[in-house]
């Protein structure tokens, strides 16, 4: 790793311990992976390819050189592609699947994409209907077979005579600070905006962050890789298998995730918090079926669970921790693989109560921070006891600095800082002030050194009365109870503060059926009068934790999910308020109506 200056330095580390299983995935409905031989052999041909087709690294300027876009899942062909591209001198521009036409025009046009690789045919198509709009995108090649569209297997050709050292005099001229892709952020608040990374922004945290992870005991390096890899999180992560010897599972959908897990058998995985409160959902739907004394040994466990504590030494707990893995944590375990150590968290806060829960299981959870544009981890809970601290996101990694700013404001500075935004040097000097990148979080450092994220800059409100509200610690203490699905915190301008719930139908609708209320729809069933005492009862628990002006004086239940797919989350989970707040006006007005809250009650 001394010599690694670049991502694709990794090829020459792997060559010299060669895998049979460097990277797999479902095809066909049955595994098929590709050797260490056979991964590089594909990247050389797509390299060589590219270079036929006239892509280069142009003047040596980010704007001079060639852009080639990527939309696909993750599976191995978008690594391979990846890995082509930065030999090439060129930059990749991934995006998400789930964008829609318009923003995936405004980006293809921005960055000036010249070729565009795609996974599915629904991808081609959304690409298709805007192609005539993007004057620089010569063709569009697609991973799966597709009638009347160029394979990207097309480009696969034989290797000529001297491809190895046409490929390798062009990699010489591409150095450590050199941009290697432009990020697009999924934006929470407005257009996305091009993050440029280079080699040194991602290889630097490759490094220390692997250091992190070589912390872990795992018997075999193996992984499961389902996130988006266009996300950086993700792609960062990749890269510290790949570095670091581990063979890449890649999971065929979200749906299929805990199928994968089993036939997989991964050490090890990220996550966003999302997928471990549906995880966690679907324990409980489960042990809610129980009977008798294996439902009793059931919610005993996890009462267990969510009493662990890190540095507990206490003799009598480690022996109810011992019984509750045997009896119900190792079935957990065993029905995701049976071999997970580790589960790396990012993108969001997770609820303290589901850390404990999973990490008492015997699957530590690591959380960690950052952003697109920190390459991204700033700092992350480790795998040993004495670095891990729940409720905060770590301490920093090595080569990371950051200090708080007088309002709060989390800034840091180190080589895993981006170089600024593409084609936008306005908003780069809004956020890097004498190397200090801004954040935009709000947060502390604790006297261990541990990070605590209390809040984003732009979130916080003032109410009426002039006082400030942080919504996101209200959140995600509220979110912990099992059946409050999504909330939204609201409250700008008003006289109190009050808040949207997305109930966990999964979770309400057993207990509805045990307090005998009948289920005719979500709409109807958030109307019940029970249900409405039911989250009253919720919200008022959790109130006094809160100083006055936080607490929830009123709320309305939505029968909706928020997700990706009806625009009220971003492709990686997160809340987009402007368009929760202008699509449920209606049902905040109806909150203050009256602006009274003596006597608080629930609207529905």
């Amino acid at each position: 790793m001394e010599k690694a200056t670049r991502l694709f330095d990794c090829m020459e580390i792997q060559a010299k311990e060669p895998k049979a299983d460097l990277l797999s995935a479902k095809e066909n409905g049955a595994w098929r992976s590709y050797s260490t031989q056979e991964t590089h052999t594909m990247i050389y041909q797509l390299a060589t390819a590219l270079l036929d087709l006239g892509v280069s690294g142009g003047d040596s300027t980010t704007e001079g050189r060639d852009k080639i876009g990527l939309i696909s899942n993750g599976r191995p062909e978008w690594l391979i592609t990846d890995l082509a591209v930065q030999q090439t001198g060129a930059i990749l521009v991934p995006l998400y699947p789930n964008s829609n036409p318009k923003e995936l025009e405004q980006i293809l046009n921005e960055a000036e994409v010249k070729y565009l690789f795609v996974s599915s045919k629904d991808l081609y198509d959304k690409v298709n209907a805007v192609f005539s709009n993007i004057p620089t995108l010569k063709a569009v090649y697609t991973f799966d077979q597709i009638d009347n569209c160029p394979n990207w297997t097309v480009l696969l050709k034989p290797l000529p005579e001297g491809y190895r050292e046409r490929i390798t005099a062009i990699s010489k001229t591409i150095t450590e600070d050199d941009v290697t892709t432009i990020i697009y952020t999924s934006g929470t608040t407005g257009r996305p905006k091009g993050v440029m990374l280079t080699h040194k922004n991602i290889v630097s945290n490759v490094i220390d962050s692997g250091e992190v992870l070589a912390q872990i005991p795992i018997e075999q390096k193996r992984a499961l890789s389902f996130l988006p890899l266009n996300h950086i999180f993700e792609k960062m992560c990749t890269y510290i298998y790949l570095f670091y010897g581990f063979s890449i599972f890649y999971a065929e959908s979200m749906d299929t995730i805990g199928a994968n897990m089993k036939e997989a058998q991964p050490f090890i995985f990220t996550a966003v918090p999302r997928l471990l409160e549906k995880v966690f959902e679907k324990i409980m739907v489960a042990g809610q079926k129980l009977t008798g004394i294996k439902k009793k040994i059931f919610l005993w466990s996890i009462k267990v669970a969510e009493q662990f504590e890190i540095n507990n030494t206490s003799f009598w707990y480690k022996i109810k921790l011992a019984i509750a893995d045997k009896l119900v944590y190792s079935k957990w375990r065993e029905a995701i693989g049976g071999n997970v150590k580790a589960i790396v968290i990012g993108s969001s806060a997770c609820p303290v109560k589901l850390e404990k829960i999973f990490t008492a299981a015997g699957m530590v959870v690591m959380e960690g921070y950052g952003l697109t544009e920190t390459s991204p981890v700033i700092a992350v809970n480790c795998y040993l006891g004495d670095r891990r601290k729940f409720g905060t996101v770590g301490p920093l990694i090595k080569n990371v600095q950051v200090k708080i700013a007088e309002d709060g404001e989390i800034l840091c500075k180190g080589p895993n800082i981006t170089v600024g935004y593409y084609k936008n040097p306005e908003l780069t000097a809004e956020v890097i002030k004498d190397g200090w990148f801004c954040t935009g979080d709000i947060g502390e450092l604790d006297k261990d050194g541990f990070l605590k994220i209390t809040d984003r800059k732009k979130e916080i409100f003032k109410t009426s009365g002039g006082k400030y509200v942080a919504p996101m610690p209200i959140e995600n203490k509220m979110k912990e109870n099992h059946f409050i699905e999504q909330m939204m915190v609201v409250g700008a301008e008003r006289k109190f503060t009050a808040a949207l719930i997305v109930p966990s139908y999964t979770n309400l609708k057993p207990w509805c059926a045990t307090n005998d209320i009948p289920f005719t729809s979500n709409k109807e069933l958030i109307k019940d009068p029970r249900v409405i005492e039911l989250y009253q009862s919720i919200v008022d628990s959790f109130n006094p934790e809160f100083n006055h002006v936080e607490q929830v004086k009123k709320v309305t239940l939505l029968s909706e999910e928020w997700s990706i797919e009806s625009g009220e989350l971003t492709p990686t989970g997160k809340m987009k308020r402007k368009v929760i707040t202008e699509k449920y006006k209606a049902e905040i007005d109806k909150i203050y109506s009256g602006e009274e809250f003596e006597n608080p009650s629930l609207v529905h």
